[in-house]
């Protein structure tokens, strides 16, 4: 006769409690930090205050939706939000993917170490200190504009005050910070695959190019689809952070995301409610964003997070 399920994960426990006992820092960080928390969306739907507090303040529905839906920056901030990560993603994603592939080809363990901590370092810098850099390099007579002087740019002038260079940039230096760390999971992958494969295929007359298309990139399939997924799934969620730190007004147009937005309402001008108004509906486009992509992940590669 079966066990129910109570007895089986009692009897589980008591064989794996060491597994359990390390798994409970992480699902303490969760309970705490991301689900309790979540009991605050319902001052979405009140006209919010701190003297009554979430309890005892009074409903009022759907007005901060309409408001933001129908205001002057609702389009802009969709807009904006959207071309900031799906050119983050366009540019950011499948470059990690090719960084692996190349340090995976090279046959010097001392040259590909060194490749590696050197791609690692942004990664570990304060956003503060890459935006600060990113502010040097860009700034009149710097670096980027003393080179980009050469094909016509006049370089008196500073590439973050025009917001036609805010994507680009911010796109580039996300792709400078990040490349190196998201590409571990990658060479990760691609150490998981059979060496027989790669025997085998130059037995078969396959060079290293076909062995990168017919072994390589079939073994990582997987991890790539799931990466992507996970990826679409925050595409309306960019980093208010860096946003802040870069733009100035009179980039707006073309810098200002939900995030930020959502910043400049609730922290600096304390309009809380509204604020978690624009937080919920952001959130609520990631999900569908995350099923849609993982239900057709499922249909066309038989892969998907769930």
């Amino acid at each position: 006769m079966a066990q129910s399920f109570s007895k089986r994960f009692k009897k589980d426990m008591r064989l794996n409690w060491s597994a359990y006992l390390l798994v409970l820092p992480v699902l303490l960080y969760y309970a705490i930090f991301c689900y309790k928390p979540m009991y605050g969306i319902i001052i979405s739907f009140k006209d919010f205050s701190l003297r009554k507090g979430i309890v005892g303040s009074e409903w009022v529905g759907l007005v901060y939706y309409k408001d933001f839906f129908s205001s002057y920056y609702f389009l802009r901030l969709l807009k904006n939000t959207v071309v900031i990560s799906a050119a983050s993603i366009a540019v950011g994603f499948p470059i990690p993917i090719i960084f692996a592939l190349l340090l995976n080809e090279v046959r010097s363990r001392a040259y590909k170490r060194t490749v590696q901590t050197v791609s690692y370092m942004p990664h570990f810098i304060s956003i503060v200190v890459i935006c600060a850099l990113i502010r040097l390099f860009t700034a009149n007579h710097s670096l980027l504009t003393t080179f980009f002087s050469y094909f016509g740019y006049d370089d008196r002038y500073d590439m973050l005050n025009y917001k036609e260079y805010f994507v680009p940039i911010y796109v580039l230096s996300n792709v400078w910070q990040n490349t190196g760390w998201n590409c571990i999971i990658y060479l990760s992958a691609l150490a998981g695959i059979d060496m027989e494969l790669y025997e085998a295929a130059r037995i078969d007359g396959a060079n290293r190019w076909k062995q990168t298309l017919h072994v390589t990139l079939p073994g990582i399939a997987n991890t790539v689809i799931l990466l992507f997924v996970l990826r679409l799934g925050s595409i309306m969620s960019v980093g208010f952070e860096k946003i802040i730190l870069l733009y100035n007004e009179g980039v707006y147009e073309t810098a200002d995301v939900i995030s930020s937005y959502t910043y400049r309402r609730g922290l600096v001008k304390g309009d809380y409610a509204y604020s978690a108004a624009i937080g919920l509906f952001n959130s609520v486009i990631n999900v569908i964003f995350v099923l849609t992509a993982n239900r057709a992940s499922n249909r066309l590669a038989g892969v998907g997070l769930f």
